[in-house]
């Protein structure tokens, strides 16, 4: 069964300044097209540098022919979250009201950090918390937050535990997170390629039997084969991750390539997500000019 064509509530959950769960708000989103519409996501991270203005128009009007549901993936302005008016609104700004961000590193630089509530209020979830979920058609949406040196994840943390609650209370046949700092990739540095730092959130989501983890640290596009939080191959219940950190800032190609990478690009785009009320679809939607292409499908567990 697919998702009609109609209006969908998005319930968004969110925890006060001491951890504890408010009352989640609502709001409507419509879905327009015949009986097997999807939702779609627009996603990526790194966006908006201050010193890309063109590039980052040229994003922006990528982005603007998508319809869907915009996901950012954490860095959404450089040098830090200081400059989000200056340098982010004049182009991304028009899909504020169809967006939800993730925190990054980059939004913590120069002490700036409050620079992301000020400008995303509780589509970045609480403030200085940054952790949060929401639905979107038939999909249950978890953002985290990663800078675990700010924000814990370790066990019993005020993080952890509304994870492991909210996991708990997911009705969703499929469930998606995103958070800024994957968990495996390939990159710049030789040997480094796995993050134990957010091990806690894919014990958890493995657990829930999750399928999609989305991130953007990494300055480019790679996904990766299903897999277990310790990074063993698995079809059955493993997660499929994807960076897309090709927002418009930077893009390199990484050095140390992990051994469960299926795909990498450093071309400038984002990802465009298709979500049934069983399965998805991935497309890497280029840069006009760039020639990576990337796409495939994927059942829910």
């Amino acid at each position: 069964m697919y998702v009609a064509a109609g209006t969908y509530s998005v319930t968004l959950s969110v925890t006060d300044a001491k951890g504890a769960p408010s009352q989640p708000s609502t709001t409507t989103a419509s879905v327009t097209g015949g009986a097997d519409t999807a939702v779609v996501l627009i996603v990526a991270g790194n966006i908006a540098s201050c010193g890309e203005a063109q590039r980052n128009t040229v994003m922006a009007n990528l982005v603007a022919g998508i319809p869907g549901t915009v996901v950012t993936l954490g860095d959404d302005v450089f040098p830090d979250a200081g400059y989000y008016l200056q340098c982010y609104d004049p182009t991304w700004g028009q899909f504020k009201s169809r967006s939800y961000s993730t925190v990054g590193n980059h939004d913590y630089y120069n002490g700036n950090v409050n620079g992301v509530w000020d400008y995303w209020g509780d589509r970045a979830g609480p403030r200085g918390l940054g952790y949060y979920s929401f639905d979107v058609g038939a999909w249950h949406i978890i953002v985290l937050n990663s800078n675990v040196s700010y924000v814990p994840n370790s066990v019993g943390s005020a993080q952890d535990t509304w994870l492991q609650n909210d996991l708990a209370a997911d009705t969703k046949k499929c469930t998606l997170a995103a958070f800024h700092q994957p968990r495996f990739f390939s990159s710049d540095t030789p040997g480094w390629t796995r993050d134990g730092s957010v091990e806690p959130f894919w014990n958890r989501l493995y657990a829930a039997n999750a399928d999609l983890v989305l991130n953007g640290q990494q300055h480019q596009y790679e996904r990766l084969a299903p897999m277990t939080p310790d990074g063993a191959l698995d079809q059955v219940r493993g997660i499929r991750s994807i960076n897309v950190g090709t927002g418009g800032e930077s893009t390199a190609l990484p050095v140390a390539i992990h051994s469960n990478s299926e795909a990498i690009s450093d071309a400038f785009g984002v990802l465009k997500l298709t979500l049934y009320a069983d399965r998805y679809t991935w497309e890497f939607v280029p840069l006009p000019g760039e020639t990576f292409r990337d796409q495939g499908s994927g059942t829910c567990h």
